[in-house]
Formats: C-alpha cells, structure tokens, sequence
C-alpha cells in the first residue's frame, strides 16, 4: 500500500468527520447517535491509518539503513602493538618474505631484530629460567657499561673522629674505582619441526620464544657462575677474589660453611644465598650440629623448601663438585655480581641447514657481560687441596 493513497484516504475521513460535526452546529443541535458513531468509525480509520503509515516509514528507515551499512567500506578491527609484533615474528619464522617497517621488523647485522614485545618475553622467560640472573644486578643496556663504586678498606676511606673547636679537621677521600662490562656476542640455536611451523593452529610465536629463552638460559648459567676466559663473561668463580679454603680435601664440613658466611658482612647478609651442585647439596643435606640436629632446615617459604644456615640454597649442575682445589659453594648476595644483557635480541632463521632434518634453526643472538662489581659481598668455598 503506497503512502499516498493513505495520506489522501486519511483526509478524506478528516473532510468526513467536518462535515458531520458542521451539519450539527447548522442546525443547532447535538449530534444524533448515527453521526456520532459514523464520526467515531471515521477517527477509528483515521488511527488505524495513522498506524500504518508510522510502520510504514519505520520499515523504510530499517532497510535505508541496512544499505547505507552494505555500502560502507568494511573497516579491519585494529591490532594493537603486540598483535602486530608477534605476526610479523611468526611471519618472520615462517619465511614469509621479510619487509622491515612493514612487519615491524628490522635487519641487523646478525639477523632480524625482534620486536620488543617478543624480546621482553625472551629477557624475562631467561630470568624465570636461571636463578643466577634473576637474583643479580642486570642492566638491560647496549654498549659499554661502567660500574662505579666506593672503594674497599684501602686507607683512603672517609673517616669520623672527634674534633676540637678552631681546629682544622683533617680530610680524607674515599678511592673511587669502576668496572666495565662490554658486549660480548653469543649465539644460542635451537630447531623448530618444519611440520609443526606448517599448522596453523600452532603458536609459532610462543614455541620460539621458550625454545631460545631455554637455550640462552643455559648458556647464561654457566657463563655466570665459571665463565670462560679474559674475553669473555666473567663468572662469580673466576671473579671473586674473597676465597675461603675448607679445612678438608674431600669434604665439607659445617665449620666451613660458618666460615664461608661470616667472611661477608653482616650489611651484606640480607639476600644472601647459596649456590652449590646438586651432589654437595645432597651430601650437605647429612650434615648434623653438635646435638645431632641436620643443618639444613625445612623452610616452605624457600625456593627449594630447605634453607641452609637461615639462607636458600640454589643448584646448578655447572658448579663444580666437592673434590681438592675445587671452587665448590658461592655465598654472598648476589647484587654484589653484575650483568649486562641487551633486550636488542637479533633473530637468524636457518632454513638450508637442517633441511634433511625436515626442521630449520633459529639463533638468538645476544650481546653480553658479567662482572663481580662488589668483592665484600659474594665468597667462594674452595676445597683444599691434596
């Protein structure tokens, strides 16, 4: 039904309506009960019209609508900054053909650098992976650092004395010195299956991530605790110079452990741990006081449940084990050992070398540095020797 036949159909009822409402004031008199119902019937058709045209144009509304939104051109929901970081990486792994600001991805010198996003995740599943990186002083920085401290017990520290009114005080100079940790390249590989990459449904992104987190942990673990040479990180063992020597060529004994804690300052004490192999744990765990009582305590509150001497004892399978002149046990707060990491992490994806493996390689280059940057609070325990 048009609009405008309703429209005029309307004012026909409305003319209708006057003219039986004119009739009567004509003749001066009430309407009569047919004019009232034949004007009654009128308004009713008049409201029913009334009615139909408001669906009417209510459903013209509706579809007017539903064009102008077909018309529309389709609008992408926005990804955020870590959407679009973590596609272009798995892209990236994938071999999809690589354009640097296009897919949020530079190229470095050692490879892709990754986004930051997915470089954070790989510095902070390193820290949740090694202990010794996690509990040291860590500056995620690029280039050199310089690591400046007040000097140890050297006669030149600042002093405190009594004076005497109109007297010169004498002045002293604390000796500053400093440490300088540099950047050192390192590569950790690990393999991702070719057939896993290929599912889609596979998240690419967070395999990688754990995959190269794990490997550089490792790495990170023993450079950080025995390191390698002059040019490389310096590990806690190589770089500590307050050495205490167990009174014992095959074992260690508690004495030793009480001398190995009270060599660090009690300024130092708080934070401090142990850090030892998993077999002088194990043999540590036999060890008895004077009155029997193990000295290894239960301790929930621990990383590992027990503590030794009030403190938490970490393992590493790098440590070396009890055996004459080894460096066996680590105490000491481990603020006291410092390392540089830089969250620049560089990517290299090596399609042709594990080919026949059906598997390609994923390097994840770091640049790195270590350094014990405060001698009074760490300690080595070495077994003396035969």
């Amino acid at each position: 039904m048009e609009l405008k036949f309703l429209t005029e159909k309307r004012a026909e009822k409305q003319d209708k309506m006057q003219e039986i409402l004119n009739l009567a004031k004509k003749e001066e008199r009430a309407m009569n009960p047919e004019e009232i119902k034949a004007f009654n019937d009128c308004k009713t058709e008049i409201d029913e019209i009334d009615s139909t045209i408001s669906a009417e144009e209510e459903l013209r509304s509706m579809q007017l609508d539903d064009e102008k939104e077909a018309a529309a051109p389709q609008v992408e929901p926005k990804e955020s900054v870590e959407e679009k970081e973590e596609r272009a990486f798995a892209n990236f792994v994938r071999g999809v053909k690589l354009e640097s600001r296009a897919n949020n991805l530079d190229l470095g010198s050692n490879g892709a650098v990754v986004p930051q996003t997915i470089a954070n995740k790989i510095i902070e599943k390193v820290k949740d992976l090694c202990p010794v990186y996690s509990l040291s002083e860590i500056y995620n920085v690029k280039g050199t650092l310089v690591i400046p401290y007040y000097g140890e017990k050297s006669g030149e520290d600042v002093t405190c004395a009594y004076a005497t009114e109109f007297t010169d005080l004498t002045s002293t100079a604390g000796k500053f010195t400093s440490v300088s940790l540099s950047s050192f390249l390192a590569g950790a590989l690990t393999k991702v299956s070719k057939s896993l990459i290929n599912r889609s449904q596979f998240d690419i992104t967070s395999f990688v991530v754990n995959k190269v987190a794990a490997s550089i942990a490792e790495f990170l673990e023993k450079e950080l605790l025995t390191g390698t040479g002059t040019d490389a990180c310096q590990g806690i063992l190589t770089g500590a110079t307050n050495i205490v020597t167990s009174e014992n060529t095959t074992k260690i004994t508690g004495d030793d452990l009480i001398d190995l804690q009270e060599s660090i300052p009690d300024v130092y004490q708080n934070g401090a741990v142990f850090i030892m192999n998993k077999a002088t744990r194990t043999a540590l765990r036999k060890l008895k006081d004077s009155d029997g009582n193990y000295m290894l305590n239960r301790d929930l509150s621990s990383a590992w449940g027990y503590t030794l001497l009030g403190k938490p004892v970490y393992t590493s399978d790098t440590m070396p084990t009890v055996a004459a002149g080894n460096k066996a046990v680590i105490y000491g707060n481990m603020s006291g050992f410092t390392v540089k990491l830089a969250k620049n992490v560089e990517l290299q994806v090596l399609n042709e070398l594990y080919a026949a493996q059906h598997a390609l390689g994923v390097v994840g280059w770091i640049e790195i540095d270590s350094k014990v940057t405060d001698q009074q609070k760490l300690a080595v325990l070495q077994v003396k020797g035969a």
